[in-house]
């Protein structure tokens, strides 16, 4: 175990985020098809492939076992189960021409029905419910309060003109004390955040309004952080092969000054850089006892590889099992919550550039491996899963689900042509989203 972790540790940062990530999908697919099998083996429903993984023209691996034959697809798009009479993305007519069997999907009450095509949603809900309840047990939860970081935020311009202050620290959200500070960004995107209790740097506290479409404000004008940590400019993380690691800095670095400018603390930092893409600048450091300089050039971003010391303490709260129970389904209820929350951007002009494929999925994972950071991304992708999977578009379980209660509620089912025309349309939605938001991955690495 311990050569394996080492080994590990010296893997590629993109190579362990792509195993990560197939680990992943691999389980939550098998694991959402499982949740249409079981229930239509329970209703006695004949499943004649069970497939982690598109077979299109060919399977890398297939067993039949009772019936079912189960196999591994080449194409990483997904997975399925092909259930008897059920117009599905196989488009399987020569069986929907026959008279239907008992044992088949079509035949089967529409309640019935029903059930088996909320299987996969369900379990990829609840799934993602239970990882953060077991998270919680385990590692417990980390907050950041007020009087662990004493040096407070740096507030971002347009927020200053709300009457936020450089230094400022959060005490309370919505009237409500606000035990993780770090997390102020999150809620004012997401949630609905009427005020702030702050304490500025001369101990006067006060209650900030906030104005009601905040969180439209920020996506519109770029300010998804507001509210930075204030910590002093020491390098923590100097990345191989970036402009400060090739230039020359080191960890433990204290930078002093750029082109001459002061720099007292990390966030000034960013904007001189930003400013100066590409451009060469000169850094004095601190480095032990020795002031130093040298020549830097940012990137095309503006970036220089680095990333500060942590200047302010970490809690960690931890939880008995029916604590964990509690709290972890309040952390998947506002993970939901927040999710559906900012969809709304993604039918926007600036939202739809920023929809990502298997590149921003795998970025959820971190760099190095980390079973708590595994887990965690890994509920957040099943319930993103639950809630795409339940749109109401042909070819997902969501379309089938909304023919399935046109049915239950008018008493007869929608014309088999129309249902086949519907699939075959969303299948293709489905292909020209997925192209389109990995297209966008591709963009991003190629020129951003």
């Amino acid at each position: 175990m311990c050569d394996l972790k080492f080994e590990a540790e010296r893997m590629d940062p993109f190579l362990i985020k792509a195993i990560q990530l197939l680990l992943s999908l691999s389980l939550l697919i098998v694991l959402h098809e499982f949740g249409h099998f079981i229930p239509a083996k329970i209703f006695k429903t004949r499943v004649e492939k069970f497939y982690l993984f598109f077979d299109v023209k060919f399977a890398l691996f297939k067993k039949k076992i009772g019936g079912t034959e189960y196999g591994l697809g080449w194409l990483p798009l997904g997975g399925y189960v092909k259930i008897s009479g059920m117009i599905d993305e196989s488009m399987d007519k020569e069986q929907m021409a026959l008279p239907p069997k008992p044992w088949e999907f079509r035949s089967k009450p529409a309640w019935q029905r029903l059930i088996i095509m909320l299987g996969g949603v369900t379990v990829n809900l609840v799934l993602g419910f239970l990882i953060y309840m077991m998270v919680l047990f385990v590692w417990g939860s980390s907050f950041v309060g007020p009087d662990d970081m004493p040096q407070g935020f740096a507030v971002a311009d347009e927020f200053k003109e709300f009457g936020f202050e450089d230094g400022d620290r959060i005490l309370a959200v919505n009237g409500a004390e606000f035990e993780n500070s770090v997390d102020v960004n999150r809620f004012l995107f997401m949630r609905d955040v009427n005020s702030i209790t702050v304490i500025h740097q001369s101990g006067e506290e006060e209650t900030i309004a906030i104005p009601e479409d905040i969180g439209s404000k920020m996506f519109q004008e770029g300010v998804m952080q507001p509210f930075v940590p204030i910590q002093n400019a020491v390098l923590d993380t100097v990345v191989a092969d970036l402009a400060a690691s090739k230039a020359g800095l080191k960890k433990g670095d204290s930078i002093i000054s750029i082109n001459k400018q002061e720099i007292g603390y990390w966030h000034e930092l960013a904007p001189i850089t930003k400013e100066n893409k590409e451009k060469e600048l000169e850094v004095v450091f601190k480095r032990g006892g020795d002031i130093m300089s040298l020549k830097v050039t940012p990137d095309e971003d503006g970036l220089l590889g680095v990333s500060s010391r942590r200047d302010f303490d970490v809690q960690t709260r931890e939880y008995s099992l029916g604590e964990s129970i509690e709290e972890g389904f309040n952390y998947g209820y506002w993970t939901l919550h927040d999710y559906v929350a900012q969809f709304k951007y993604v039918f926007t002009a600036k939202g739809a550039t920023q929809v990502g494929g298997f590149g921003a999925i795998g970025g959820l994972f971190p760099d190095a491996w980390d079973w708590k950071g595994f887990w965690l991304a890994t509920a957040l992708i099943s319930i993103i899963l639950a809630f795409m999977n339940i749109l109401p578009i042909p070819a997902l379980d969501g379309g089938h689900v909304v023919f399935l209660l046109y049915e239950i509620i008018t008493g007869r089912a929608p014309n088999e042509k129309f249902m086949e025309y519907a699939q075959m349309l969303g299948f293709f939605i489905l292909i020209a989203l997925v192209l389109f938001a990995n297209g966008n991955d591709l963009y991003r690495w190629l020129f951003e």
